[in-house]
């Protein structure tokens, strides 16, 4: 998994949202994909000549293939809770479209994206809002293989980084260089596309972007350690939010009990994972058993404290964090006009803390 994948999926897919405008059935089908409602089991005589419990089918799409960034997800799924709300979830992998097209379209009443991608989405008119921050600081950085000796910012002169051609990772780097006295100038980029960062570290490059809490740490469990640039450590308007839970203007409209009702359960399902990291991790290999067990559990306890971290609940998030990030953005003329973050987000969904 990699920032590289998910952001080009949100930058490409902008145009075909636009397009696709608000859709129709708000991603919850009246024909979804796979079986229909699981009946309640009765648990008496008497409850037995009850009809059983409708559940509303929803679908979430995620930015990437399943990981520790998702874990509250399956949590509230495998633990009933989104049943104890009278849902029906179905989380699914994006596709070629991507998450936040599918959420616009209707397809999907749900998604994960980030607020890189939500800024641009929003400056060109795609109704999409962010309900939660699912991780409460940018665990994102530069990463590079110990043997490189990039311990600063200012190495990354004379370096070579690989990306996925986006303007904004020239102006993330120089926002981290410049106060450590560094040129960005004197960085050889490359776009490296698919290929995966163990790879392209041991073929041709220096460096990449990475989120640490998988990748990170996939390269100590296979003895490769990294030295890893926090974003958020040099530069406060990089400490964004990504990723993010979103859902669609529509859908909040026609919709807003159904909202509370997901961003209750899922709640629920992100402290228990804060809770209880192990549970919480044996839980996400359960439902994808296809994952590395190790890594799961590994990224999980990494993960686990940072959900909420300093928040005074999970998925709380500031105005002054889209504000900040949407600013650096139109002053650097990647944004065409400035953002008007307090339409880009609502926390009015989410339920009380504890």
């Amino acid at each position: 998994m990699g920032v590289k994948k998910s952001l080009l999926l949100c930058l490409a897919c902008l145009l075909v949202i636009a397009i696709a405008g608000c859709g129709s059935n708000n991603g919850n089908s009246a024909s979804p994909t796979g079986s229909a409602a699981p009946e309640a089991s009765p648990e008496s005589g008497a409850a037995a000549t009850e009809a059983p419990k409708e559940l509303t089918p929803v679908k979430i799409a995620l930015d990437w293939t399943p990981n520790t960034n998702h874990t509250g997800l399956y949590a509230a799924k495998e633990l009933g809770y989104y049943a104890e709300e009278g849902l029906d979830v179905e989380i699914v992998q994006p596709g070629a479209a991507g998450a936040d097209t599918m959420v616009t379209s209707g397809e999907a009443a749900f998604g994960i994206g980030a607020q890189e991608s939500l800024t641009l989405a929003r400056l060109q008119g795609v109704p999409l809002v962010s309900i939660a921050a699912i991780i409460q600081h940018n665990t994102s950085g530069f990463a590079a293989p110990q043997d490189r000796n990039i311990k600063s910012p200012k190495d990354f002169e004379g370096k070579t980084y690989g990306g996925w051609g986006s303007p904004a990772e020239e102006a993330a780097m120089k926002a981290i260089m410049d106060p450590e006295g560094g040129d960005v100038k004197k960085v050889k980029l490359i776009n490296i596309g698919e290929a995966d960062y163990f790879t392209a570290v041991k073929r041709d490059i220096d460096f990449a972007w990475i989120f640490y809490a998988w990748t990170g740490i996939e390269a100590e469990l296979r003895g490769e350690p990294v030295d890893m640039l926090y974003l958020k450590d040099y530069a406060p308007q990089l400490d964004y939010y990504t990723p993010v839970l979103t859902t669609s203007e529509k859908q909040i409209a026609e919709n807003p009990e159904l909202v509370k009702a997901f961003l209750k359960a899922t709640s629920k399902g992100y402290q228990y994972a804060i809770d209880q990291p192990e549970e919480a991790a044996a839980l996400l290999s359960k439902a994808v058993p296809d994952l590395d067990a190790e890594l799961v559990l590994a990224s999980q306890k990494w993960l686990s404290p940072k959900y909420q971290d300093d928040a005074p609940r999970w998925g709380e998030q500031k105005a002054e964090v889209w504000q900040n990030y949407a600013d650096w953005m139109y002053g650097l003329k990647l944004l065409d006009k400035p953002l008007d973050a307090t339409s880009t987000f609502t926390n009015d969904f989410l339920p009380e803390g504890k």
